[in-house]
C-alpha cells in the first residue's frame, strides 16, 4: 500500500474520494469480486474465468475496465502447468482507500458490493461464517458518522498490516448500516399528507 498514502497519515488522509471512472469500474459485482480475487493471489483471465463461471472474454472486457480504472495491473508473465506462457494479474489494493459518496451512485440495479458479497458468501456456504453481529440501533446523523468511523478504523488496521498474515486463511466481510423501514415512518409519511 506504499503507493497510496504515507504510513504516518491516518486512515481518513489516505483516503481519496473516487474518480467517475473508478465509480464505474466498481459498479458491477463481476468487477468487485475480481478485484477481491486477485487480491489473494495473482490470477490469469483463464483462471478468473473458470473461477467466476463466465466466459472468457466476458472476464476479459472486465479484467480490462479494472486494470484501466487502476485497481489491478500485470504480473510478471509466468510459466503454466502446460508450459504455456501465463499473463496473471493482481490487485493493487486501491479501492479500500476510495472514498465513495453514496450519493454519487447509482443504486438502480442493486449494489455492486452488496450483491458481489452475497454471491461470494453463498459460495462459500453456510459453514464458512466465522462470525456475525445483526443488530438496530437508534442514531443521529452523528452517531451514524462516529460508528462508521470507529468501525472502519479498526478495519484499516487490519487491512493495512494483511500482508503479514498472507499465510492464513482468507476472511470477507462488508460493513453495511442502513435505515430501517417501519410503520412509524409511514406513518409519519401519513400524517404529513394528512395536513
Amino acid at each position: 500500500m506504499t503507493d497510496e498514502a504515507s504510513t504516518d497519515a491516518g486512515p481518513d488522509a489516505k483516503r481519496r474520494p473516487a474518480t467517475p471512472q473508478e465509480l464505474k469500474a466498481l459498479s458491477h459485482p463481476l468487477r468487485v469480486r475480481i478485484v477481491r480475487l486477485c487480491g489473494d493471489r495473482e490470477l490469469t483471465n483463464k483462471q478468473l474465468a473458470d473461477r467466476l463461471s463466465v466466459d472468457p472474454g466476458t472476464a476479459y472486457y472486465h479484467v480490462r475496465q479494472l486494470v484501466d480504472a487502476g485497481f489491478l495491473e500485470p504480473a510478471e508473465v509466468r510459466t503454466g502447468e502446460t508450459g504455456a506462457l501465463e499473463k496473471p494479474y493482481r490487485s493493487t489494493g486501491r479501492t479500500w482507500w476510495l472514498s465513495v459518496p453514496l450519493e454519487d451512485l447509482d443504486l438502480s440495479d442493486g449494489f455492486a458490493p452488496v450483491d458481489a458479497f452475497q454471491q461470494e458468501l453463498a459460495e462459500a456456504g453456510p459453514a464458512s461464517i466465522a462470525t456475525y453481529a445483526r443488530f438496530s440501533l437508534h442514531l443521529s446523523p452523528a452517531d451514524v458518522a462516529e460508528l462508521d468511523r470507529r468501525i472502519v478504523a479498526v478495519i484499516d488496521e487490519y487491512v493495512e498490516t494483511d500482508a503479514e498474515r498472507r499465510h492464513l486463511p482468507a476472511h470477507g466481510g462488508l460493513f453495511l448500516l442502513h435505515r430501517t423501514a417501519s410503520p412509524a415512518d409511514d406513518e409519519g409519511e401519513d400524517a404529513g399528507k394528512a395536513s
